[in-house]
């Protein structure tokens, strides 16, 4: 095949010297068995996305490798030193469970430390929410996580906090990104300076630990934690060396874990995937539900920012919740603990993203609290509890399963999350209710949203090509109708253009230039269409309501709406 010229010039330059012996041999082997997967390893740099950097771990520049996270490190490391002149320099790093990240967690903290860098580097995997609150909590400008969340485990990532603990967000995040474009692979520095590199872990925990349960518990009788049944999976990753801890130090005993998933193990043996959206990644932890009669099963991904939770449904059959809908929950009961504690008073607000489910700006108003929306992302989230000091955070998330509750952590958390959902199930049971049943009250009193997701994978350079024209033929030939319903308003996240297609009328958007069409239908239906971030997909995030009147009409509404998205998919061709 013919290699574009890019490419070879891509490829030569891994086969000079400033590539180890070892790196060029690969690289030679991939040019004489592997044509196609020398062009996906070359064709591009890898990019950050909306959870830093992700991709297959292997050689060239579109890879996961101690040069691309090197010379990330290195233009972080320069970074650093213009952003805070004169100042000593911190950086916390922690990793996951997966295939290198011990590894390559030490070779990041290697080229910190070769810059001056004074570098806090977790002993063992830790989850992604005490890297977060670590970087606070040590008074460290950064931080790094390495971790490819749920991706398959050929994947590895590379995320970047800044000192307030929330990812980068602008100006930081382009500023970064033009340092390391700038920088030859020949600059980074691999010479580790030991005596800056310290090794932390029980400390950490602890206060980690004391942190959750603070902002997680709220005055859950010790009976009724005691009669609650708990299944826990961790799906292999690393909430296992956290989460039994704190669910038990917040006096929660009967959990019943999946021994099968406990061991940390990067090639996820028991799963396809370790994605808690996924009901397949949950189905041994059903199964020991519903041989222990657990009331409620919670499960992690690797890296510990996001759960998958499952609930027993009015005939007592155990379902996964989706992710608005567990968002929708722990809103909810954050609002009315703030609002039974008096601690309401208009300068408060919780957090949500432009793809997740309206029944979050109902919430808001029926608590007389703020609801700011931002881009798919909690940094984003982290970055609406930056701009606005003079207000207070409550809780918020988005429909990827995750959630943040308080400021402490300012990323998504499975660890507080799990302790929430937990409180609030433990308090459900005690006053003969259930989770499920708690929701279906909300949708009587704030409208019943349901939302479905779909999501089409399109890999490597020809996925990507397919997944670009989607978006420009939605933008060139924007829908007029969907689902028989007419299209009312198209927002283009790309042009920050909101146009009303009834009079024609068009305003200027104030978010972030992203690439997102969102489509709102007169019924008040709205159809989202992204590309992921962070995987080859594009995701269509679908959201339809209707007035439930009575708890009893549950089911008869629900399926109404169910047959509703299934009408819309098949109305954009996307099953």
């Amino acid at each position: 095949m013919d290699i574009k010229q890019n490419i070879l010039d891509a490829v030569n330059e891994w086969l000079t010297p400033s590539f180890d012996t070892t790196t060029q041999a690969a690289v030679k082997e991939l040019i004489a068995s592997s044509p196609k997967e020398l062009e996906e390893s070359f064709y591009k740099n890898l990019e950050f996305g909306t959870g830093g950097m992700r991709g297959v771990m292997g050689v060239g520049n579109n890879r996961i490798n101690k040069y691309t996270l090197g010379k990330s490190t290195q233009g972080l490391s320069n970074y650093l030193k213009t952003s805070f002149p004169n100042q000593p320099l911190k950086a916390v790093i922690a990793y996951d469970c997966r295939q290198n990240s011990d590894t390559l967690a030490k070779t990041v903290a290697d080229v910190f430390s070769a810059n001056g860098i004074e570098v806090f580097l977790f002993s063992e995997l830790r989850p992604t929410p005490e890297l977060s609150f670590a970087v606070k909590h040590l008074g460290c400008q950064c931080g790094i996580v390495l971790t490819a969340s749920h991706n398959p485990p050929e994947y590895n990532g590379y995320k970047v906090y800044w000192q307030d603990g929330g990812q980068i967000v602008p100006p930081e995040d382009a500023g970064i990104i033009n340092v390391i474009e700038n920088l030859d692979y020949s600059e980074i520095k691999f010479g580790a300076n030991e005596d800056l590199i310290h090794y932390i872990d029980k400390d950490l925990d602890t206060a980690f630990i004391k942190s959750s349960i603070a902002n997680a518990s709220f005055n859950t009788p010790q009976e009724a934690k005691d009669n609650l049944n708990i299944v826990f999976t961790s799906l292999h990753g690393t909430s296992i060396t956290v989460i039994p801890e704190t669910l038990s130090q917040a006096g929660y005993t009967n959990v019943n874990i999946v021994e099968e998933q406990r061991v940390p193990d990067g090639s996820f043996p028991t799963v396809k995937s370790p994605n808690p959206e996924e009901p397949e990644a949950l189905a041994m932890a059903l199964a020991l539900a519903d041989k222990t009669n657990a009331d409620i099963v919670v499960g992690t991904d690797p890296d510990c920012d996001r759960l998958g939770v499952a609930v027993r449904n009015n005939e007592g059959k155990m379902i996964l919740l989706n992710g608005n809908q567990t968002m929708v929950l722990m809103t909810a009961f954050l609002l009315e603990q703030w609002k039974k504690s008096d601690k309401i008073n208009g300068k408060q607000f919780i957090g949500s993203t432009i793809v997740s489910t309206p029944m979050m700006m109902e919430l808001a108003s029926n608590y007389d609290v703020e609801c700011k929306v931002g881009l798919t992302g909690f940094k984003w989230i982290a970055k609406m509890i930056k701009d606005f000091p003079e207000l207070e955070f409550i809780g918020g998330g988005e429909e990827s399963f995750g959630f943040m509750v308080g400021d402490a952590v300012r990323d998504k958390d499975a660890v507080a999350a799990t302790l929430l959902v937990c409180e609030i199930a433990a308090q459900a049971k005690a006053n003969g209710s259930s989770p499920y049943k708690e929701l279906i009250k909300l949708y009587v009193d704030n409208g019943f949203y349901k939302e479905h997701l779909i999501s089409i994978t399109k890999k490597g350079i020809e996925g990507l090509q397919q997944i670009t024209q989607m978006m420009i033929d939605l933008r060139e030939n924007p829908l007029k109708e969907i689902n028989g319903q007419r299209v009312i308003m198209v927002e283009d996240y790309q042009s920050s253009i909101a146009k009303n297609l009834l009079d024609g009328s068009e305003t200027t958007m104030s978010i972030p230039k992203s690439n997102v069409l969102i489509y709102y239908t007169e019924d008040g239906s709205k159809i989202c269409a992204r590309p992921s971030g962070t995987e080859p997909k594009i995701k269509f995030y679908i959201s339809v309501n209707a007035e439930l009147e009575a708890v009893e009409d549950f089911n008869e509404v629900e399926a109404v709406l169910d047959q509703k998205i299934k009408n819309i998919i098949t109305s954009m061709q996307l099953n």
